[in-house]
């Protein structure tokens, strides 16, 4: 199906575009009051996620409310480690919390390489209404965590600063490490591989955590299974966001990806200068988004003119805060869809 709006896509890969095209990570979540009655109606977080009409509604939303120049999956990078045997619960104020966690060769035996089309159906269904219902009006994007970060929830159990236990295990443990990482990476590449089957146009792999390893411990214990990834996705662009590694671009700019995310934090120019050949993404501050609107405009006309005109995708250097003001978000989205690179 021939798209009506192209620009994320075209971007992506490199070609030449009118103007920047934009979208945010978190797009389908807790700003929209449209997406808080949808998971009234679900009554917790998981269900919605594993509902496939609602999670497809939810994806939806932001295209038609905010006007983003594409949809992103709604979903979570915790559905591998899930259909990989390790499930996890999400606890309100607290995030996600995994009552059993890896700890030994025989935990990491007791896991599966998950089967996508039998363990992660119920999102694959959700891609399926998506491309039906968006009917071409947008590319839908697809998304997977990198294998580090899925492995820190999975050792550590829940959400932390420091994921000193996931990192002990790459210290103290580096063999097992790598063979859940392997693991880990073998699940992503078959379910990245899956949603590009039933429509993705392009797949996101998000390492939250990357920011938390040495830039030597990165080259270890993360690259290497990323790098796997790029390499195995022949069919759509790949964006691979790793936030906090600033000591990383270079390398990940080497990897067989098409776009680089960057994040608030990694100099625009600088970055330009390290990634060559590659679109990049980003990299608003998403706190400048509780600014007036004029502050929220010269914000974003600075990012504009820092990136230039073209291999630009537009987006905040993380996912948008939940207490967000959706109006700021469209003062955001519309400036970037005006500005005019002189």
């Amino acid at each position: 199906m021939k798209l009506q709006n192209d620009l994320f896509l075209r971007t992506a890969k490199g070609e030449i575009t009118e103007r920047t095209p934009v979208w945010l990570m978190r797009q389908a979540g807790r700003i929209l009051p449209e997406y808080r009655a949808v998971r009234k109606q679900a009554g917790d977080f998981i269900t919605l996620a594993k509902t496939p009409e609602m999670a497809a509604e939810v994806t939806i939303q932001p295209v038609d409310i905010l006007g983003v120049d594409a949809a992103i999956i709604f979903s979570d990078i915790l559905v591998i480690p899930e259909a990989m045997g390790l499930p996890y619960e999400m606890v309100e104020k607290k995030g996600p919390l995994f009552p059993k966690v890896v700890q030994s060769k025989q935990d990491i035996d007791n896991l599966k390489i998950a089967d996508p089309e039998t363990d992660l159906g119920y999102v694959l269904e959700a891609i399926d209404i998506v491309k039906r219902e968006l009917n071409g009006r947008v590319p839908l994007i697809g998304f997977a965590g990198a294998p580090f970060t899925i492995l820190c929830y999975m050792v550590e159990g829940q959400g932390s600063k420091t994921f000193s236990k996931a990192k002990k295990m790459l210290y103290t443990q580096p063999a097992l490490a790598h063979t859940l990482l392997q693991k880990i990476t073998d699940s992503t590449i078959s379910y990245l591989k899956a949603q590009i089957n039933h429509g993705a146009d392009l797949v996101q792999v998000f390492d939250s955590w990357a920011g938390i390893l040495s830039p030597q411990q990165y080259k270890t214990f993360s690259l290497p299974y990323i790098k796997q990834i790029c390499d195995a996705i022949t069919e759509t662009p790949v964006t691979v966001f790793a936030k906090g590694a600033y000591f990383a671009r270079k390398d990940i700019g080497k990897l067989d990806c098409q776009v680089v995310g960057l994040d608030w934090n990694m100099d625009i120019r600088e970055s330009r200068r390290m990634i060559k050949n590659k679109t990049l993404q980003g990299n608003l501050d998403p706190c400048v988004l509780y600014g007036s609107n004029r502050s929220i405009e010269s914000h974003t006309k600075k990012m504009l003119k820092s990136f230039g005109s073209q291999y630009h995708i537009a987006n905040l250097g993380h996912g948008v805060y939940p207490d967000t003001d959706p109006d700021k978000v469209k003062c955001f989205i519309e400036t970037v869809k005006a500005y005019q690179h002189s």
